[in-house]
C-alpha cells in the first residue's frame, strides 16, 4: 500500500472518529424511574425511555395484565421484541408461539399477529419501533388466529 494511500485511511478513520464522539449518545433509565401511563386499551401500559411513540422511533416498554388477550392486529412500523416478564402467547397465521421471558421477536411489513398473557404474572416487553407506534385492528378477523 502507498504512503498516499495510508495517509489517506489514516485521515478518513480519524475523521469518523470525531463525528462518531460529536454524535454519541447514551440513555440511561433506572427502573424506578420508569413513568408507566395507560395506553388507552384497558390492561396495557407503556413506558417510553427513548424518543415519541406517537411521533417517530421510539424505545419503550409494554406491559400486559395478567389475561390480557389483543384480538387480530398489526402495527404501522417495523419493531423488534424481547420478553422480559411473564409468558406471551403470539398468534401469527393461525400458529401459537410461546414466548417466555428472554425470547426474541420482531414484525416487519405490519404483519398481523393477536397475542395474549397466559398466567398470572403480567408480560413486559421491551419494543424498538422504527416508526410511529399505533393499533391497528383488523378489519376482517381471520378465523385462524
Amino acid at each position: 500500500m502507498s504512503n498516499v494511500a495510508i495517509a489517506v485511511a489514516l485521515a478518513l478513520a480519524v475523521c469518523r472518529s470525531a463525528i462518531a464522539a460529536e454524535t454519541a449518545k447514551v440513555v440511561v433509565t433506572p427502573r424506578a424511574d420508569l413513568k408507566w401511563t395507560e395506553s388507552g386499551i384497558p390492561g396495557v401500559s407503556a413506558a417510553v425511555v427513548e424518543g415519541d411513540m406517537g411521533k417517530g422511533p421510539s424505545r419503550f416498554y409494554l406491559k400486559y395484565a395478567a389475561g390480557f388477550v389483543a384480538p387480530i392486529h398489526h402495527h404501522s412500523p417495523d419493531h423488534y421484541v424481547t420478553t422480559l416478564v411473564g409468558n406471551l402467547v403470539l398468534v401469527v397465521d393461525g400458529k401459537e408461539h410461546r414466548l417466555p421471558a428472554g425470547s426474541y421477536f420482531a414484525f416487519t411489513g405490519k404483519a398481523k399477529h393477536a397475542a395474549r398473557c397466559e398466567g398470572s404474572e403480567a408480560c413486559v416487553m421491551f419494543i424498538d419501533a422504527r416508526g410511529a407506534w399505533d393499533v391497528v385492528p383488523d378489519s376482517k378477523p381471520d378465523a385462524k388466529q
